[in-house]
């Protein structure tokens, strides 16, 4: 390959950042998975999150996928806080 060529099917730099923040997303949700203390929901949880990022592992629309990782967020976020307080 050339110096300055491009292979085919390769991620420009924002598609690389946005699947990095989807990745991490993924990472935190499955970290916050580990402190449900039933085995039973837990399981559960961590299915229901790979199906998701599963099933949405082809978007392509940018508008799209801002509102996915938005959605994830938010949920990510009540996971925490409903832990948080099952803690309490």
């Amino acid at each position: 390959m050339a110096a300055g060529r491009v292979p085919p099917g390769a991620l420009n730099l924002k598609q690389f950042l946005r699947r990095q923040q989807v990745l991490q997303l993924y990472r935190k949700i499955l970290r916050a998975i580990r402190e449900v203390p039933a085995e039973q929901d837990r399981r559960y949880l961590k299915d229901w999150a790979r199906e998701e990022f599963r099933r949405n592992k082809d978007a392509t629309e940018e508008d799209a996928i801002r509102m996915m990782i938005t959605h994830g967020n938010m949920q990510l976020q009540e996971l925490q806080r409903t832990l948080k307080l099952a803690k309490s």
